[in-house]
This record gives C-alpha cells, sequence and structure tokens, in this order.
C-alpha cells in the first residue's frame, strides 16, 4: 500500500500538485495559501485566547499578580522558545523529505526528533526549577511580587516536556500538510485551561448562573494555579498529539523500519535549530532588558504592560499562524524542487499576512479600551493599557510581514541570516530607543520605541524575501 501525508485531511491534498509537479494557476495557489493558513490562524488564536484566560483570572486577583505573571513572561518565551527551536531543526528537514517523497526519511527524522527533543526539554526543565528562585531577583522585582512569580515559573519549568511535545507533534502534523488536528486540539487545550484555571486559581465558592446560586470547587492557588491549570491543559492536549502524529498514514510504524540516528540528520538539525535558539534568546534577553526598564516605572507599569502585551497578542497571531503554514508549504516546495513557483508562494503568503495584520491593527486601535478592560478592573491599568495599544497598532502590518516570511524563509532552510537581522533590530533599534523615550515618556514612550522596532523589522525582512538566496537555501 502507497502512503501519503494524511489522505484524510483534505487541506494535505492540496499539496500534492506541489509535490507531484502539476502546474499550478496563481488562483490555485492562492486557495492553498488560505486552505492551510486558516486552521493554523486558528490554532494561534485558540493559544492566545488561553494566554488572555489566565491573564484575565490573575488581574483580577490583583496588580501584584499580574505583575508577578508579567515579569516571568520573558523567561517563559525562552525556554517554549527553545524547545520550538529543537523541534524546528527537525519539522523543516521533514516537510522537504515529505516534498520530495522521501516517506522513510520523514519517519526516521520524526523519530529522531522526538526522542532527542525530550532529552533536551528535561535538561530545560530542570534548567528551569533551578533558576525559578534567583531569576525574578535578577529582573528587578519588587519583594511583593518575587513570591508569586518564583511559584508561577516553578510549575511552568516542570512542563516543559509536554510543552516540547506539543510543539514537536504539532509541527509534525503540520509539516505533512495537516493543520485540522493540531488547531482542533489547540482549541480543545483553550477549553481545558479555563476549567483547570477556574478550579485551580479560586477557593471553593458560589457563583450566580441564570439566577440559580451553584458551589464551585476551588483550589485556591492563585498564580501558582495559573501555572497548573496551563499545565495540565498542555499535558493533555500534547498526549492527543503524540496519539494523532503516530497514527498518520505518513508517519505511522513500517515493519522493518528501525530509528537510525544519521550524523547528516542532526548535523542539519543544530545548523537549522542553533540560529532559531539564538533568535529566541536574544529576543528574550531583550526582554528581560525591556522588563527591567520597565519596572523602573512602578509595579503598575509592569502589570499594565503585561496586560497589553497579552492584549496585542489577538492582532499579531493570525501572522504567527500563516508563519506555521508558510513552513511547510515551502518547505515541502522546496523538497520537490518547485523552483517555478517557490518565490511566487513566498509572495503570496506575505502579502496575505501583512493584509490580515493591516485589518487586525485597525481592529486593536479601535477597540484597545475593551480588550484591556476585560483583563484588569483598574482605572489606571485600563487608561495606560489603551494608550499603548493604540500607539503599538499602527506598527502590527510590518511586524506581521515579518513574522510571515520569518516562517517562509524557515520553510527554506534559511535561519542564520533571519536571526542576525533580528538581533540588530532589537539591540541597535529598540533597547536604545526604549531606554530615551521610557525615561521621557513613561511607558508610551516604551510602546513608541517598540512600534519603530517592529517598522524596521519589517522592512529589513522585505528586503531579505526580495532577495534571490533564500529560495535557493
Amino acid at each position: 500500500m502507497k502512503h501519503h501525508a494524511q489522505k484524510n485531511d483534505n487541506s494535505a491534498d492540496l499539496l500534492a500538485g506541489v509535490r507531484e509537479g502539476r502546474k499550478m494557476s496563481l488562483p490555485e495557489q492562492a486557495r492553498m495559501v488560505f486552505s492551510l493558513s486558516l486552521p493554523a490562524i486558528m490554532a494561534q488564536l485558540s493559544s492566545i485566547v488561553m494566554q488572555y484566560i489566565d491573564a484575565s483570572m490573575v488581574g483580577h486577583l490583583g496588580s501584584m499578580q499580574a505583575a508577578a505573571v508579567g515579569m516571568m513572561a520573558p523567561a517563559t518565551w525562552l525556554f517554549s522558545g527553545l524547545c520550538t527551536s529543537v523541534s524546528i531543526g527537525f519539522t523543516v528537514q521533514t516537510a522537504q523529505a515529505i516534498g520530495g517523497k522521501r516517506d522513510a526519511a520523514a519517519r526516521n527524522l520524526m523519530k529522531e526528533g522526538l526522542v532527542m527533543g525530550l532529552c533536551t526539554a528535561a535538561v530545560l526543565a530542570l534548567l528551569g526549577v533551578i533558576l525559578a528562585f534567583p531569576m525574578p531577583v535578577w529582573l528587578n522585582g519588587a519583594p511583593e511580587v518575587t513570591g508569586d512569580a518564583t511559584r508561577y515559573f516553578f510549575v511552568y519549568a516542570f512542563a516543559l516536556p509536554a510543552v516540547f511535545l506539543n510543539y514537536f507533534c504539532g509541527g509534525m502534523l503540520q509539516a505533512s500538510g495537516n493543520m485540522k488536528v493540531p488547531s482542533a486540539l489547540n482549541i480543545m487545550m483553550c477549553f481545558l485551561d479555563v476549567i483547570f484555571n477556574a478550579v485551580l486559581i479560586f477557593p471553593s465558592r458560589y457563583v450566580q448562573i441564570g439566577g440559580v446560586r451553584v458551589f464551585v470547587p476551588g483550589a485556591g492557588l492563585a498564580v501558582a494555579g495559573a501555572a497548573l491549570g496551563t499545565a495540565l491543559a498542555v499535558l493533555a492536549c500534547s498526549l492527543l498529539m503524540l496519539r494523532a502524529m503516530l497514527r498518520a498514514d505518513i508517519y505511522a510504524k513500517r515493519s522493518g523500519e528501525r530509528l537510525v540516528f544519521n550524523r547528516s540528520d542532526i548535523s542539519k538539525a543544530v545548523k537549522l535549530a542553533l540560529p532559531v535558539a539564538f533568535d529566541t534568546i536574544i529576543q528574550d534577553i531583550a526582554q528581560v532588558v525591556q522588563i527591567a526598564m520597565i519596572s523602573s516605572l512602578g509595579a503598575a507599569a509592569v502589570a499594565a504592560h503585561s496586560l497589553s502585551v497579552t492584549a496585542e497578542s489577538f492582532c499579531y497571531m493570525p501572522g504567527y499562524g500563516i508563519a506555521v503554514a508558510a513552513s511547510a508549504i515551502i518547505g515541502q516546495s522546496i523538497g520537490a524542487k518547485r523552483d517555478d513557483m517557490t518565490r511566487s508562494l513566498g509572495y503570496m503568503i506575505t502579502a496575505l499576512g501583512m493584509g490580515i495584520m493591516a485589518v487586525s491593527g485597525l481592529l486593536l486601535f479601535i477597540f484597545a479600551p475593551v480588550l484591556i478592560g476585560l483583563l484588569s478592573p483598574d482605572p489606571a491599568i485600563r487608561e495606560a493599557g489603551t494608550a499603548v495599544l493604540r500607539i503599538i497598532a499602527f506598527a502590527e502590518p510590518f511586524f506581521g510581514g515579518a513574522i510571515v516570511i520569518s516562517g517562509v524563509l524557515r520553510g527554506a532552510g534559511d535561519t542564520l541570516i533571519p536571526s542576525v537581522m533580528t538581533f540588530l533590530c532589537m539591540w541597535v533599534v529598540r533597547l536604545p530607543l526604549l531606554y530615551i523615550l521610557s525615561g521621557r515618556y513613561g511607558l508610551s514612550g516604551a510602546w513608541a520605541a517598540m512600534g519603530i522596532e517592529l517598522f524596521t523589522r519589517g522592512v529589513v525582512f522585505l528586503l531579505r524575501l526580495r532577495g534571490k538566496k533564500w529560495s535557493m537555501a
């Protein structure tokens, strides 16, 4: 029996024309791009809904608790980003192998990545547990915030193997062209997060539902409950994602096939993953420096900043969804040696991402008071959050361009140059401007610096896309 990537997934079938060398018109390419991007967008939006729920629930505990979670956000991004970089080292190769109809190689890459990634995630979890205690102090946290911050990150660190498993298995399904299953499972994770948080964050209580007084049990773990609720939701989703990956046609076990650690696979995975890991590290160190600067403005500014970042995520997460689809499409196109359409697909995907984020930026500007209002009842936080969200809204289309082009370049195996470009934008543009403008104009000045940097980053990535080298990576 001949196996193909996800026969039961119609969106994956759209990639058959790429793999088989068929001529595809621009409308057909556009339909493929949109069909594969939509489920990925929904998955990213569901993840941000989960973050929104966490931030909203913690925000209603008080500004100190919100500041504790916000202060640790760069650290959680760093560790989850490192898990993602390990995944990318193998998922990019897998997409290219599937595009080249090298199914056995794709299965072996999946096995190699799963074993090596889980080992790496276990090491990161141990490191995170150790660093949970001194890190809030290093981040210049106020004494009334550091205790909750430590508890939050301590719980989060234990969940890192599940975080990796979710990224990796979802990435492997997406590399095969299956966007629907990861999307559905991530949406389910959002609902589980609501349930777990409701029980774990707050103490037992009575609530009014339709005029009826209902008892709701609770553990009353506050900030630690938010981390534990998210960890349990991720664990449940990651185990289901693993099951779906192992049962997919392209990855299902074949008799006689054994795991082989190929030096060339591992070497290429390292070459792909290291720039992504470097990108994650330099961005998150920059975020740590940024938080330290904003911390000097006071706990209320940190809380407003953290909640505004969460609110803004609704705007830029569609870009990350399109970037996921871009990596799969471009990866398979490169693997199939479709030089005739790789570049046009890259341009088309980028235009879609920038267009969607231009619309979402407009909506962010209009509904900024509503979005921040859902996260905090504090009038000062609402006022500051509304102001900064309206500042950043103007940069969203260019931020979208940088996000989507990054996905395009990763699919082509081009990870080094984008990492260098991000490094320069963050450290040469953002941080110096943030230091100057936050000192003069407070939190609004800090977000103005962020907006200028995002605009610059978008322009730089567009120039990279126009070059010819990436499509020959």
